[in-house]
């Protein structure tokens, strides 16, 4: 008999560590270099990178100081889709939290019915001097259910809401930056295309004036016929060059 309990809390030992699951995760060790030959000795200067997607940036497009990129990177930010379809699954990520930590406390659950019952007092057999009446029924139930978090599945799930929803916090920056970087980007490159543009039509000017002069100096016999050739060149590729920026 005492063999067969000690079997018996063996075996039940061994059900319930074959059920726990695993341990926690623990980050990968890399194999690195000891020493590289571009670093200081000892390997001083140098640090782990640490990983911080899911932190703000904040409005960095300010440094710039134009009221103008300021409009637009609000505007984006506002509108654009991807942001928000990114923004919508941080919050969904964020409320599995909720949910999957609902499950450490109990549920609890009550329902209520009524019901009547009349009885015909046109029975078969029945005289027509006794009344059958009619009865009712209350019906209150409660149910309280509760699962023991014995091999972790609550808390490991709880652990898969938190970590997805810090990816999704990531993603929804990443995406915020990136958009806000191409607005920059875009914008810096219109206005560049728009100098060059002033530019290039107050050079127009300049080389239509210098044409026209050629062309006196031509007819007076004060220049060559070459020298109005290269005027002329030189102000047709100025317009195709406008003609460029301008598209």
């Amino acid at each position: 008999m005492k063999y067969l309990r000690l079997s018996l809390i063996g075996l039940a030992a061994l059900l319930l560590t074959s059920c726990m699951v695993g341990p926690d995760y623990t980050r990968p060790s890399v194999p690195m270099t000891p020493a590289y030959k571009e670093s200081p000795p000892a390997g001083e200067g140098w640090k782990l990178a640490q990983p911080s997607d899911e932190m703000p940036r904040g409005n960095w497009w300010e440094i710039f100081g134009d009221p103008q990129l300021n409009v637009l990177a609000a505007q984006v930010t506002a509108a654009n889709q991807d942001l928000q379809a990114a923004e919508a699954r941080f919050r969904q990520a964020r409320a599995m939290i909720g949910y999957a930590r609902a499950a450490y406390f109990p549920t609890i659950s009550t329902g209520v019915g009524i019901s009547s019952i009349g009885r015909s007092d046109n029975q078969p057999f029945r005289s027509s001097s006794s009344s059958q009446g009619s009865s009712g029924d209350f019906l209150l139930a409660f149910d309280l259910a509760y699962e023991l978090d014995l091999w972790g599945r609550v808390r490991r799930t709880v652990a898969a809401a938190r970590g997805e929803a810090q990816a999704t916090a990531a993603d929804l920056e990443t995406v915020q930056l990136s958009l806000q970087a191409e607005l920059a980007l875009n914008y810096f490159e219109l206005r560049s295309a728009d100098a060059q543009q002033r530019l290039l039509n107050d050079t127009l000017k300049a080389y239509t004036d210098a044409l026209q002069l050629t062309v006196n100096r031509f007819e007076g016999g004060a220049a060559p016929k070459s020298d109005v050739a290269q005027a002329q060149t030189q102000l047709e590729t100025t317009r195709v060059q406008a003609t460029d920026i301008a598209v």
